[in-house]
């Protein structure tokens, strides 16, 4: 069911005294890198980019409202969004995105394996609502706009004077796994504050 590896990831970081809660900032919406102030016009510039390799059009997303796009989590001691990525989010798309990030881009994931994880699941994750039309990005569009919105999270965040998204990836969809698998690795960012 939707939402159901979410719940579990939530569940075992509670567990662990881990709260996590809801994420609303006004700049991450559905106008992508439009909606992005001045200072942060490094990272609107390589989102634009990424964007128009997608085959996005400028025109659809300068037309989109200013409706907040829904994350997974925030931990708000740290301010940190976290991210659970499950199969549906490792396509050529998100690929094709990972390849264009500049190096110097601050990640709180590793680049590489996230790269490894979209080669080895594309083949089966391409297919996800293949045919589903999205705004800016047409009929069949909706895994190029799913890999700009992970884009724009990770970019903007860092860009607008926050920590680094954490993205955890759970390919098979089992959140308490996927929670035990990185929980070192989580609990380190949401004391420390740094990168991977």
């Amino acid at each position: 069911m939707r939402g159901d590896c979410q719940r579990a990831f939530a569940e075992a970081a509670g567990e662990d005294g881990i709260e996590l809660g809801k994420q609303s900032f006004p700049w991450l919406c559905q106008q992508g890198h439009l909606a992005l102030p001045a200072g942060a016009a490094r990272a609107a510039a390589a989102l634009e980019r990424i964007y128009l390799t997608l085959n996005g059009d400028l025109d659809a997303l300068a037309l989109a409202r200013a409706k907040p796009l829904v994350g997974d989590f925030f931990h708000e001691p740290s301010g940190r969004l976290i991210e659970i990525d499950e199969s549906q989010h490792f396509t050529s798309a998100r690929l094709t995105t990972l390849e264009l990030y500049a190096d110097d881009v601050p990640l709180a994931f590793e680049l590489d394996r996230y790269k490894a994880l979209c080669r080895q699941w594309r083949a089966a994750s391409d297919g996800y609502y293949r045919t589903k039309a999205a705004r800016g990005f047409g009929v069949g569009g909706r895994q190029r706009q799913r890999a700009y919105y992970d884009a724009l999270r990770d970019l903007a965040m860092p860009a607008m004077g926050h920590p680094p998204l954490v993205r955890i990836d759970a390919p098979f969809r089992d959140g308490r796994a996927a929670y035990l698998a990185h929980r070192e690795r989580l609990r380190s960012l949401l004391t420390s504050g740094g990168e991977v």
